[in-house]
Order: structure tokens, then sequence, then C-alpha cells
């Protein structure tokens, strides 16, 4: 009968996804997966994700391609992982809250939804930004920062990878709180910006600490706050900018590791459980803490709702300093 051949070819179909989904689960991974960098190779995020998918290789048993694919902020990378590959975890997406948190509210169409197009599975690392001056200039403080910027309003100048990073951001938020007026000048890169801050072209600017600390122990900036709640050991002399006088500045530069939303949970669960260890092993997390990384560690639950939580803020202080990427 019609009706009855329809059901059992319905119910065939299904115990055959069934199976399917079963075997593919069980066997995962069978070929080589790929981390979506969106940076260009050689910089700050290789450095985290290539021994990462290294140490990823060894546990899975499978190559573990790091696929470069800079532009727009991130958002080519992240679009190219949302919407043109299957969630089925062979691509990983290194994700940052530059172009998680912050481009969603820059870009009219940044051509993906953090929230609803990727799978978090855990947060890798963490650095706050922090403010440095050129060694040349007098500034040995927030302090000195401040009275300097209100004694010239929109002449003290500060440097940053360009509109809308969280660098730029975090300079909003400066002159929010302290009630300052600066001028910000945006350059094609964190390296181009601390370059001329060195060489005295431009004065401070707000810049991650993994990013500074060599220039730092080599005496050419000084950093003279922690955008933190807590100061962080890898300079236990550095205050916080509310101990410095700058209260409700803090912005921490986090990448975490995601996939495609709908990825097969057993998928997740293997990913996540590998990660983690990788994550806590001493062979990872050493050589990473002293380049000024905190390495973190987290359920995919922790990591969403961080994300979230960014997400909103940057929002938030994006509208209220009128903040556009041109």
């Amino acid at each position: 009968m019609p009706a009855a051949q329809t059901f059992i070819q319905a119910l065939s179909a299904a115990l055959f996804a069934t199976a399917t989904f079963g075997a593919t689960a069980a066997d995962y991974p069978d070929r080589p997966i790929t981390i979506v960098v969106p940076q260009p190779p050689g910089g700050a995020a290789d450095a985290v994700a290539r021994p990462f998918g290294q140490a990823l290789s060894q546990r899975l048993g499978q190559p573990v391609v790091i696929d470069n694919r800079p532009g727009a902020n991130g958002n080519i990378a992240a679009a190219y992982v949302a919407r043109n590959q299957p969630a089925d975890g062979y691509t990983v997406f290194f994700g940052s809250i530059s172009t998680l948190a912050v481009n969603p509210h820059l870009y009219k169409s940044a051509g993906f939804d953090p929230l609803k197009d990727f799978q978090p599975l855990t947060l890798t690392n963490q650095t706050p930004n922090v403010l440095i001056v050129g060694s040349q200039t007098p500034y040995r403080s927030v302090a000195d920062v401040v009275a300097a910027a209100k004694a010239r309003p929109g002449e003290l100048n500060f440097g940053s990878a360009g509109n809308g990073n969280t660098m730029h951001l975090t300079g909003v938020q400066f002159e929010s709180q302290t009630g300052t007026q600066l001028t910000h000048v945006p350059y094609k890169g964190g390296p181009a910006a601390l370059n001329d801050v060195i060489a005295g072209q431009i004065p401070m600017m707000f810049h991650n600490l993994s990013a500074v600390m060599a220039f730092q122990k080599a005496g050419k900036v000084r950093i003279l706050a922690v955008a933190d709640t807590k100061r962080s050991p890898l300079v236990p002399d550095v205050p916080t900018m509310a101990e410095a006088g700058a209260g409700g500045v803090v912005q921490i530069a986090w990448s975490g590791m995601l996939v495609r939303s709908g990825t097969p949970q057993p998928v997740v669960d293997r990913l996540v459980r590998e990660m983690q260890a990788i994550l806590k092993s001493p062979e990872f997390r050493k050589p990473q803490e002293e380049q000024g990384s905190e390495i973190l560690s987290s359920t995919p639950r922790e990591f969403e709702t961080r994300l979230k939580a960014d997400y909103d803020a940057m929002g938030k202080v994006i509208k209220a300093g009128n903040v556009s990427i041109d």
C-alpha cells in the first residue's frame, strides 16, 4: 500500500541517517582538520594557533592545518567558516573578541552572526590591554597623562591598530572615564603604531601586554597601567587602571576555538575534551605564559556566556563613543 510503503521508506531513511551519524561521530576524525586564523602568518594569533594545532594533531591522530585568512578585521575568515564550511568539526575557527564581539557592531554586514553561526568550544588565551608611553616622554603615571591631556584638550595623540579595534576602544573608555579628550591615530596594524611610539612619533597607545613586554624590558616603552580588574603577574609592579585613577577602563583581549553551529554533539564533546587537555598541559602553557598570554580553559557554556557579555558591552562602548570604521 502507498501509505505503508511511504512509512517504510521514511523509517529506513531515518535509520540510515542515524547509523551514518553514529559512524561519523565514532570515527571522528578520519581526515585532516583545519584551524582558520583571521590574521596573517607570523602574528600574535599564529604564536598560539600553531603550537595548539600541533598538540591537537598529536591527540587526535590526524594532521591539523593552519589556514591564515586575514582581512576586514577578521570578518573574511569568520564568514568563510560560517557560510562556506560544513558543520562537521573539520573546520575550527580561532576567534577573538575583536572579530566576534566588536565587528558586528561596526559593520553593516559582517557576513556572519557570532551568536547564531558558531558553537563555542573553549576559550584559549587572553591578555589585557595596557597603556604604554614612549621612554622619551615625560609621562611616568596615568595621572601625568591625564594632567597633560586636560591641559591641552585634543592635542595628545594615541595610536592603535585601526578604527574600532580593542586598542582604539580602550582609548575611548579611557577618555570617558578620565574626562579627557585625546586624538586617535589609527594605523594599519598594532606593530606600526608601536614602532611610532618607540620612535617618538606619537607619545602613547593602548596595546596588548603580550606585544609590549619585550620592549618594556628593553627600556623602549613604559607600561603605566593594566586595563584589567587585577594586576598581571607578568608585571606585578604595574597598577591596574582603577588603582591608577582610571576606574572602569577594562579591556581584555581574548581568543578561543569555535566550530559551526549544528556540529554533531559527540564531535563537539571530543574536541572540547582534547582542547581542554592541551590548555591544561604545562608543555603548552609555559612557553605561552612566558610570552605574556594567560592561558584559559573553559566549557562551551562559559565561553558562550563571556561572548554574549562582551558582545553587549562592546556594543555599548561603540555606541557611546560614536566609533566607526571609516
